[in-house]
């Protein structure tokens, strides 16, 4: 199969790889976008903290907005999951599903996966649409101010956010997904903060009702109005792997501060890069990376200065 060529190839089309689309494509760049539509900004019922929808946005309709916009400057969109990348600067091959493509350079925008806890789909879509479940507390904690609030996670990242909750609420239990791993440090920290320690761990959860109901292995059961799984997430770096690009402990991609990452050619942006996951981030990182690609093009083509 012919690739098409293109001076950007975008993986992930999320609030970062699509605002580095909306860039590079008003830049006169010739950009694809290969997305396999899994981005978490479509998990979001309603964001409440992203500068200029006051009364909120969903996310999957501020990522049709998007793509929308990006395709109006002529940027091409794809749906398809991209398996390999091989290559180097100016000659970089992506092979997907259905497609082959050929670009100069390769901007990774593949997020991270949060992890869940054991719900069935449908069940799990209808808890975030109905805000008894979620995932980020610097987005939307404010909407849970007072509320009876569930941590799900009682190790020292489950500690961290229940802490970072106490600020909206003071009615917090830290509930074990399944042991309780918890220094004397950690115990001491929630205590002074009057933060409850459900006695024993997770069970199963319910959704039925107007409440969370959560039941711990003892058959006793706590309610909640909402509930923060703290189970951390995993990165989508596979493609980076493959390229070779340096990881950070936390296995996102370490970038420069013009978020290049190690291998020339590539670069990184969101979620993948270590930082505050939020979406005013990933855009900001994408209008930086986009720049950048679209610098180090000229540059290399003898149009530019060497930055």
């Amino acid at each position: 199969m012919t690739a098409d060529r293109y001076d950007a190839l975008i993986v992930g089309g999320g609030p970062a790889g699509l605002t580095a689309a909306i860039y590079l494509a008003r830049y006169h760049r010739r950009v694809v976008v290969v997305d396999e539509g899994h981005s978490r900004a479509m998990w979001i019922p309603l964001s409440h903290n992203h500068a200029g929808f006051p009364d909120g946005i969903a996310g999957d309709e501020l990522l049709r907005r998007m793509r929308e916009h990006a395709e109006r400057y002529g940027a091409t969109i794809l749906t398809d999951r991209i398996e390999t990348i091989v290559g180097r600067a100016d000659a970089f091959e992506a092979q997907g599903s259905t497609v082959t493509i050929a670009a100069r350079a390769v901007l990774i925008a593949t997020g991270v996966e949060n992890r869940r806890p054991a719900l069935g789909a449908d069940t799990h879509r209808d808890a975030l649409q109905r805000g008894m479940l979620r995932y980020c507390p610097v987005c939307d904690a404010y909407e849970a101010t007072g509320l009876a609030i569930g941590v799900i996670g009682a190790n020292t990242h489950g500690v961290a956010e229940a802490l970072f909750l106490r600020t909206f609420s003071d009615r917090i239990t830290l509930v074990a997904q399944e042991t309780i791993d918890l220094g004397a440090g950690d115990r001491a920290a929630l205590a002074a903060a009057g933060i409850a320690i459900a006695p024993k761990p997770l069970a199963r959860m319910d959704f039925s009702g107007d409440r969370v109901a959560i039941h711990l292995i003892d058959g006793s059961e706590l309610h909640f109005d909402t509930v923060y799984p703290a189970l951390g997430s995993d990165s989508n770096n596979a493609l980076a792997r493959q390229l070779g690009v340096e990881l950070s402990e936390d296995r996102c991609i370490v970038v420069d501060t013009k978020q290049r990452a190690s291998v020339a050619g590539v670069y990184a942006a969101g979620d993948i890069v270590m930082s505050l996951d939020q979406i005013s981030v990933a855009m900001g990182h994408a209008a930086i990376a986009g720049t950048a690609l679209h610098n180090d093009l000229r540059n290399r083509d003898g149009k530019g200065t060497a930055s």
